[in-house]
């Protein structure tokens, strides 16, 4: 149990490194958007995304397993 907590203290401290050296603002443009943010936000909620789309697909993909196998 104690590793658990140790693993999450090293997570947090690698994402307040992370954040550190990416405080910057930079401005983002899509299609008729224009606005300026940190760059840490944005790496973050790239990642999260990423996450999202991830998890998303392996539940599709169980989901569609578990469906052809009772088939």
């Amino acid at each position: 149990m104690q590793w658990k907590f140790w693993l999450r203290i090293g997570v947090l401290f690698l994402l307040v490194v992370f954040v550190a050296q990416n405080y910057e603002t930079v401005e983002i443009k899509f299609l008729f958007w224009a606005f300026t943010t940190s760059r840490a936000i944005i790496l973050f909620l790239t990642l999260v995304t990423g996450i999202v789309i991830g998890w998303s697909a392996a539940l599709l993909r169980h989901k569609t397993i578990k469906t052809l196998t009772k088939e």
